[in-house]
């Protein structure tokens, strides 16, 4: 195994390598927002793409769980919740070196019986010096639930 890899068995939970909330920006009863500053050495740009790198549409997604993920804790709706769907995800704008990733998370509804929460998410571009673009880079549902330890 690699240096920082993890075996994979059952019940195993991995913390998550990559912190995609540098900043929150805002919180209020079932919303949160977050920034992301994106720079030239993040690891995941070196190949995404060698001459013309920008966030990866997986990472806009991880940003967006990850704002979810602390508005959960903030509200006392669960933790440890780990991603269990994300629906009806659309990609707009390109997020580049020097720019940041503005989240918004709002919870979407009332927790169902499982431990699942549902959220609205979207990440907006800021250009470099913090003026906002208006250009939305990603928007989604992200429901998290409760993550399942020590189940075979």
């Amino acid at each position: 195994m690699g240096r920082g890899a993890y075996p994979l068995r059952t019940g195993y939970f991995v913390p998550m390598h990559f912190c995609l909330v540098d900043t929150v920006l805002e919180r209020a009863p079932g919303r949160i927002v977050t920034l992301k500053q994106v720079t030239a050495g993040e690891e995941y740009l070196q190949d995404h793409f060698p001459t013309f790198p920008i966030l990866p549409g997986v990472m806009m997604v991880e940003a967006l769980v990850q704002a979810s993920r602390l508005l959960a804790e903030q509200e006392g709706l669960g933790r440890r919740l780990v991603l269990g769907s994300a629906r009806g995800i659309k990609y707009g704008a390109m997020v580049r070196p020097g720019e940041a990733l503005r989240v918004e998370a709002a919870v979407h509804g009332e927790p169902g019986s499982d431990g699942t929460v549902e959220f609205k998410a979207s990440g907006t571009v800021i250009g470099p010096g913090g003026a906002a673009t208006g250009k939305t880079a990603v928007s989604g549902r992200i429901s998290l639930r409760p993550a399942r330890l020590g189940e075979a």
